[in-house]
């Protein structure tokens, strides 16, 4: 008897699990994973000589742009859900943005260490475009407690980046004692934490917007 009455409620909310897409949500851990094994080949590879090391760190410097571009795709689309145009506009608007980064990093010149900083904004600029269809999508879903906990964890993501590139920028620490941190402690591995730091926060986030969507997966609010 009370096993039974259990099966409607169950029944509605694996209804409600598998009323929205989950190809965004795939988007970003293929974007993340695909970031991070670029990531991983180069430091392995680039020490091999001038010519590998110049491809490697590209390849890396790419990898970030891809990881910034599929970070976009589950919130964008889950808020967006019931907003097509918009949504179609600021994924094919990051979309294009993540191509050129990608075709400017992969150039041999902009990969030389006067650069530095030069991607470092890059990768900020794209990050930050978000802040656009984040205040859109909180003047629509006004009320809604799930956008502003997701937001929350976004600007948590937002902070996490960019400290990571200041520090990769400023080369701290090695700057203060040059040749104690080659091996480990770095900036470069500092900023690697603070970019797996910021992707955990971001997937939170998704997660937390998708709750909100499928609460909302017939537009009827």
């Amino acid at each position: 008897g009370s096993e039974l009455r259990h099966i409607p409620q169950l029944d509605l909310k694996k209804d409600r699990y598998n009323a929205i897409p989950k190809w965004p949500w795939f988007v970003f851990l293929s974007g993340a994973m695909g970031c991070l094994v670029c990531s991983s080949v180069s430091h392995l590879f680039a020490c091999h000589s001038r010519r590998f090391s110049l491809f490697f760190w590209r390849l890396d410097y790419a990898g970030i742009s891809l990881m910034i571009v599929c970070s976009f795709f589950a919130p964008v689309y889950y808020a967006f859900f019931c907003h097509p145009y918009s949504c179609f506009f600021y994924l094919t608007s990051i979309s294009v943005l993540g191509v050129l980064a990608i075709i400017t990093l992969l150039s041999p010149t902009l990969s030389a260490s006067r650069f530095r900083s030069f991607r470092a904004s890059l990768f900020l600029a794209m990050g930050f475009s978000g802040v656009i269809p984040a205040a859109h999508a909180v003047s629509l879903h006004w009320g809604h407690p799930h956008i502003f906990v997701s937001l929350g964890y976004e600007l948590v993501m937002a902070f996490l980046y960019a400290a990571g590139a200041a520090v990769y920028t400023s080369r701290i620490p090695e700057r203060w004692k040059p040749g104690a941190f080659d091996i480990a402690g770095h900036s470069h591995q500092i900023f690697h934490v603070f970019v797996v730091l910021a992707a955990l926060a971001h997937c939170v986030a998704t997660l937390v917007i998708m709750d909100f969507r499928r609460e909302s997966a017939t537009c009827a609010y």
